[in-house]
C-alpha cells in the first residue's frame, strides 16, 4: 500500500494500529451495476462530505471511513485534516481532537480512535485527499467484492500499512460546521422514506404499523444492509422477478422485518419493498448502533430532493 502514486503524492500516515474495519471511500462507483458491482462509497454522506469540506478538498476526494475505531495512525509529515461523522473518543497525541473543524497534524503524532461516543461512522479526511488507483473509475473500497482500498484489492487497513495523500492545493472555505449541522446520533433517528411500487400489496394494518411503530436496529447491520426490528409486516406478494435495488431500498422479506440496503448492497433482489430511504436518511441510519430507536416517515421525491439541495447549499456556505 505504499507504492508511489504519482510525482505529487506523498505518505501521510503509517497505520500502527488497524482497527476492525477502516476503509478507504470516494464518492462511490458508479455506472457499473449492470456487471454485477456494486456502489460503495460512504456510508454516511453528510460526515464524509463535511470532512471533505473542512479539509478544503473537492467533492469525490477519498477520505477514511474508520468505524468502531481501534485505529491508531502516525503521522509521515505534517498534515492538515478534519474528522466529521461520529465521535469515536478521537485523540491526537492524547488530546482530545476538536470535531467537525480543521486542523493541523504535526509529523510524528499519533491520531487515534478509541471506541463509540455518538455515533458508529468517523470520517477523517486529510488535505489533498487520500491517494490509490481506481478500479472502474473509482477508489471506493469493498471488501466483500476485493475492489478498491489503497491496495486496489478491497482490504481493509492493516498494521504497517502506510497512507498516500496528494498534495493540498490552496486550502479555503469553511474551518468549522455549524453546530447545528452535527448530528447527536444518540437520539432517536426519523428516517424518511420514499413509498414503493409495492407499497400496494402490503395490508393496512401493516403500512400502519410501519410508519407509527418505533423499529430497532438489529445488530445484523452492516454497510451492505441495517435489519430492523418490531411489528411483523405482511405482504400479499411473497416473492418478485429480481429487479434493480438502489441506494436504500427497504426489501421486506418472510419474517416481516425489514432490510434497508446500503452502500454495499447486492445489485439486484427478489423481495417486495416498502419504498427506499433518502440518500440522507440512510446516511443517518448507517450511525445508528445496535438496539437503537428508529421510525419510518412516509415523504416525497420533491421533499428528498428539497433537503438534498439544502445540504449541499450548506456545504457550499460553510
Amino acid at each position: 500500500m505504499s507504492r508511489d502514486k504519482g510525482k505529487h503524492t506523498v505518505i501521510g500516515f503509517r497505520v500502527e494500529r488497524a482497527g476492525p474495519l477502516a476503509l478507504l471511500q470516494d464518492a462511490g462507483r458508479f455506472g457499473v451495476r449492470r456487471l454485477g458491482v456494486t456502489q460503495g462509497g460512504p456510508a454516511d454522506l453528510h460526515g464524509w462530505a463535511w470532512a471533505n469540506s473542512l479539509a478544503g478538498n473537492p467533492w469525490g476526494a477519498a477520505a477514511l471511513e474508520v468505524t468502531f475505531g481501534g485505529l491508531t495512525l502516525v503521522a509521515e509529515r505534517d498534515l492538515t485534516l478534519a474528522v466529521a461523522g461520529a465521535d469515536l473518543g478521537v485523540t491526537l497525541e492524547g488530546e482530545p481532537l476538536p470535531m467537525w473543524q480543521r486542523v493541523t497534524c504535526r509529523e510524528g503524532q499519533r491520531l487515534v480512535f478509541t471506541a463509540p461516543v455518538n455515533g458508529l461512522r468517523a470520517y477523517l479526511a486529510v488535505a489533498g485527499g487520500f491517494v490509490a488507483e481506481p478500479v472502474l473509475g473509482s477508489v471506493a473500497c469493498v471488501v466483500r467484492e476485493g475492489l478498491g482500498g489503497f491496495d486496489g484489492r478491497g482490504s481493509r487497513l492493516a498494521e504497517g500499512d502506510r497512507l498516500t495523500v496528494g498534495e493540498p492545493r490552496g486550502i479555503d472555505g469553511p474551518t468549522e460546521a455549524p453546530e447545528a449541522l452535527r448530528p447527536d446520533y444518540r437520539a432517536p433517528a426519523r428516517l424518511a422514506l420514499l413509498p414503493g411500487a409495492q407499497i400496494s400489496d402490503f395490508t393496512g394494518q401493516s403500512l400502519f404499523q410501519a410508519f407509527n411503530s418505533a423499529w430497532r436496529v438489529d445488530d445484523r447491520a452492516d454497510r451492505m444492509g441495517v435489519r430492523l426490528t418490531g411489528p411483523r409486516l405482511q405482504c400479499r406478494i411473497g416473492s418478485l422477478v429480481s429487479e434493480g435495488i438502489g441506494l436504500g431500498a427497504v426489501q421486506v422479506p418472510p419474517d416481516g422485518q425489514p432490510i434497508a440496503l446500503l452502500n454495499d448492497r447486492q445489485t439486484i433482489g427478489g423481495y417486495p419493498r416498502l419504498g427506499a430511504l433518502t440518500p440522507l436518511a440512510a446516511s443517518r441510519l448507517a450511525q445508528c448502533l445496535p438496539g437503537q430507536e428508529v421510525r419510518l416517515v412516509a415523504g416525497s421525491s420533491e421533499q428528498a430532493l428539497a433537503a438534498l439541495r439544502r445540504f449541499h447549499g450548506q456545504l457550499a456556505q460553510g
